[in-house]
């Protein structure tokens, strides 16, 4: 009995690890960001409730969007149409977004500031707020992958 207690434990201990998955390497706030395209696909008011794209609220956040990983970033609205361009970070705790649009000559437009609910290869859903001052009312702009080619 010992005998073949000591076969199976050298039979077990020599068996190969061929079949373990190496787990994916872990990516930062901004690599996964800028992994793929995104595009809007739902929005959610502050009670959970699904909101139309459509709704003044939501409307001019829809569309897809292009971040890239030297700090660029496109945005185009569901037709194809620009929407704006500029510079985009995420911070390291990856809880914001900050994207500084620019025109044409590179001038900034306007600086924006998100606060991020969701960040996955799957999902990428941030915050709004109608009016900073109230934060009870709120809008998550929920984008998911795509493969849509960003327009030339």
């Amino acid at each position: 009995m010992l005998c073949y207690i000591a076969i199976c434990t050298l039979l077990l201990g020599s068996c190969s690890k061929d079949d373990e998955v190496t787990p994916e390497p872990q990516l930062t706030p901004s690599e996964l960001l800028a992994s793929t395209a995104w595009k809007t696909t739902n929005a959610k008011n502050n009670e959970g409730e699904n909101v139309v794209l459509t709704d003044g609220n939501v409307s001019n956040f829809v569309g897809f969007a292009y971040f890239k990983s030297d700090g660029t970033f496109t945005m185009y609205n569901l037709d194809d149409s620009p929407k704006m361009r500029g510079d985009w970070t995420v911070s390291a705790d990856g809880k914001t977004r900050t994207i500084v649009a620019k025109n044409a000559a590179g001038e900034t437009l306007f600086t924006r500031v998100v606060d991020i609910t969701v960040l996955t290869k799957e999902e990428f859903t941030y915050r709004i707020y109608p009016n900073n001052d109230n934060k009870a009312v709120y809008f998550d702009i929920i984008h998911t992958p795509t493969t849509h080619t960003e327009p030339k």
